[in-house]
């Protein structure tokens, strides 16, 4: 919205800053941080009444979160999308079709997240909608986004399957991109939620691989820097760096208030969303083998349970004490602040070896 005060640079000389990427990604993570900071306890505070019990807690999982966890409520999720929601409406370029289509499954995302947190805290037990049925509705959208990005976007790379390290290699999946962009969406949504399980322990990862993705959006989407670093020029791009801004400021701004003992939870309403954020900015910036590198961790909490689950189907037998690899850490006698912070350096560790790959080769 405020993009366009830019227009009128040419009376008010001033007013150019409003053109300026780098400029409107500052005040997008600003402008995010301020508003969950002031409307953050009254969300808190309704939450809270609205829910009573909080969220269900697992009875299967750690004894002491029964105790330290119990009538926490859940959805803060919401916190981080409003103030996501107003910052990227105010800063960003909203003619942009990378914005609407980044937006549109942040914020469908977050719906079906919302949906199946108040089944949840209806019937107070932590399973929500089944699986079956949330996988085919996530995949309907990020079917429909990847297909938006492939056709509508920059047609010479629309279809193109992109390699770090080996930059001169590019694939092209043709009508196969589609589900290809579709399952890199639905897997980035569900690996995040797995991972949101401990205080604090997936919105500082979401925010390096946001911040990550913020830098690579804007690179790929200038011609002359992606030029230097030999990486592929997507136009228009470098407007998700806003978008990447204003998740990084409102994610600090829930922290604030997930920091433990977390006064709120956030819940599928944030980790779907925030996950389908990152799955469609890496499709949009040709950057989804990346994704898997900075955003390691979340595979590896999403490999967890997939190797947990076929081993027990298959042999009877669990690898894990339990999944996700959090909470087998937690059986090891880890304390939770122990494994939030060591996860953390791994998501920094994580994030430079994926950013590396905009300069080697």
């Amino acid at each position: 919205m405020l993009y366009f005060l830019g227009e009128l640079s040419d009376q008010i000389s001033a007013l150019n800053v409003f053109r300026y990427i780098t400029f409107r990604t500052g005040a997008a993570t600003i402008t995010a941080l301020l508003f969950v900071f002031l409307f953050g306890p009254t969300i808190i505070s309704a939450l809270r009444q609205r829910q009573g019990k909080g969220q269900p807690i697992r009875s299967d999982g750690p004894q002491s979160h029964l105790l330290t966890k119990k009538g926490t409520p859940t959805m803060g999720g919401l916190m981080i999308l409003s103030g996501f929601l107003v910052s990227t409406l105010l800063w960003a370029n909203l003619s942009s079709i990378y914005v609407w289509v980044v937006l549109g499954v942040t914020i469908a995302f977050g719906l079906i997240g919302l949906y199946d947190d108040l089944m949840k805290v209806r019937r107070q037990t932590h399973k929500g909608i089944s699986g079956r049925t949330r996988l085919i509705i996530e995949f309907i959208i990020a079917g429909i986004a990847a297909a938006i990005l492939a056709y509508g976007g920059t047609a010479e790379l629309g279809t193109a399957l992109t390699f770090p390290f080996i930059k001169q290699l590019v694939l092209d999946l043709g009508w196969f991109f589609v589900a290809f962009g579709a399952f890199v969406i639905v897997g980035s949504a569900n690996s995040v939620n797995l991972t949101d399980g401990l205080d604090g322990l997936a919105i500082v990862p979401v925010m390096i691989a946001c911040a990550s993705f913020g830098l690579i959006a804007y690179l790929a989407g200038n011609a002359v820097f992606a030029d230097y670093l030999q990486i592929h020029f997507v136009q228009g791009t470098g407007e998700l760096a806003v978008l990447a801004g204003a998740v990084l400021g409102a994610g600090l701004g829930f922290l604030w208030f997930n920091a433990p003992p977390a006064a709120i939870f956030m819940g599928d309403t944030g980790s779907l969303a925030l996950g389908g954020l990152l799955g469609s900015i890496a499709l949009a910036t040709k950057h989804e083998i990346v994704l898997a590198i900075i955003g390691g961790l979340f595979v590896l909490e999403a490999a967890s349970v997939i190797i947990q689950v076929a081993s027990f189907k298959l042999t009877g037998k669990r690898i894990f004490r339990m999944a996700p690899i959090h909470h087998h850490f937690e059986h090891l006698g880890w304390t939770e602040a122990q494994i939030v912070i060591r996860f953390w350096i791994i998501a920094v560790v994580l994030a430079l070896i994926g950013l590396s790959s905009l300069k080697l080769r």
